[in-house]
């Protein structure tokens, strides 16, 4: 079995603060990981969809898929959802592409 990988669905301006802060804070659209107690992710692709169309539809700034090694990472699977409680550090995200619904 291959290395697992789990998504993130992020605002280009919040992964860009991020990468200047060397760590990623947020839970999920408007709310930060200190207001959730976890940052919000995707087991895969379709489920990020379904993230996207429940609170992004009406985003109109870039929105990025991070994808993250959760290899060393606090990670939970709450409600169908894995959670990465703490902050996530931006080497763990291994690559990011462009959300395209």
């Amino acid at each position: 079995m291959g290395p697992v990988t789990i998504h993130h669905l992020a605002l280009q301006a919040d992964w860009d603060s991020a990468r200047q802060a060397g760590e990623y804070r947020v839970s999920t659209r408007g709310c930060s990981l200190d207001d959730a107690g976890f940052i919000h992710c995707s087991r895969d692709l379709a489920q990020l969809r379904g993230v996207h169309s429940a609170f992004y539809t009406d985003v109109t700034e870039p929105l990025l898929v991070l994808d993250i090694d959760p290899a060393g990472l606090d990670v939970r699977v709450e409600d169908g959802f894995p959670h990465v409680y703490g902050p996530l550090p931006v080497s763990a995200v291994t690559a990011v592409h462009p959300f395209t619904p």
